[in-house]
């Protein structure tokens, strides 16, 4: 980001490339509770990929062990080719992986620039937050007209814009999302994932986590299903969205 104008996205197969970050054989567990069971994936530079599963199939769990908010019980989790089971959140966030979590978590009686300045609060570089600041703006002109306003008395729509800017403020080549569309006016789900193809296509890896499976698989390149702790579909949007077992089970089809 910071100005440096669009980039270009490396599309070639997963296997020329290194993945940014990854679980390796990963099993979690909530005390006697098993949560995610040998969970294999990988997200590689310039990728937009989803997570897709029925409620408790462990998709918030995954993104929480990828950053840092839950502990594999086994298995390694993989950044930039590092293994970071031991590493604390903070480490993760700057190397590199940041997460709009699901309905958006905003600091409600701070203004929205002080909700974006946290974003940046592990970096040092003054030209370069104003840089990503504005560049926050271009993506979210409507932020740029309520920085002085309670985060709490935004829209949805608005705290959402928020909560991806804030996200962006840490300079992160891996865009986690937890559930980006939840609680959206249907009016506004459209927008928010134009956005989020935008940010992709700007250079930016992304991994959501998504229940509206068809708005997902529609901008991503692959993705993956959960399904109590296992992944039980892995492969490119296009053949997950032709797939007759994925239709019936998470897109309402017969």
């Amino acid at each position: 980001m910071s100005g440096d104008g669009e980039q270009t996205v490396d599309r070639t197969s997963s296997e020329e490339r290194v993945a940014l970050l990854e679980f390796r054989e990963v099993n979690t567990h909530y005390g006697a509770v098993h949560i995610l069971k040998d969970v294999n994936l990988a997200i590689y530079p310039g990728e937009l990929v989803c997570l897709l599963g029925g409620n408790a199939s462990g998709k918030t769990t995954t993104l929480k062990t990828l950053l840092g908010m839950v502990a594999p019980t086994s298995g390694e989790v993989v950044l930039k080719g590092e293994v970071v089971n031991d590493k604390p959140i903070s480490y993760r966030v700057e190397n590199g992986v940041t997460m709009v979590p699901e309905n958006r978590r905003l600091f409600k009686r701070l203004t929205v620039k002080e909700n974006l300045i946290l974003g940046a609060y592990l970096r040092s570089d003054k030209d370069g937050i104003e840089a990503d600041l504005q560049y926050v703006f271009e993506l979210f002109p409507r932020v740029e007209e309520r920085l002085s306003q309670k985060a709490g008395t935004l829209s949805g729509g608005e705290q959402q814009m928020v909560a991806i800017g804030r996200a962006l403020m840490s300079q992160p080549t891996v865009l986690l999302m937890d559930e980006p569309s939840m609680g959206l006016a249907p009016a506004l789900v459209q927008q928010n994932f134009d956005l989020i193809q935008q940010i992709n296509e700007e250079g930016m890896a992304v991994f959501m986590v998504e229940q509206n499976a068809n708005m997902a698989l529609s901008i991503a390149d692959r993705g993956w299903v959960l399904q109590t702790g296992m992944v039980v579909l892995d492969d490119t949007a296009e053949s997950l969205l032709a797939n007759p077992e994925m239709r019936a089970a998470y897109l309402g089809e017969a």
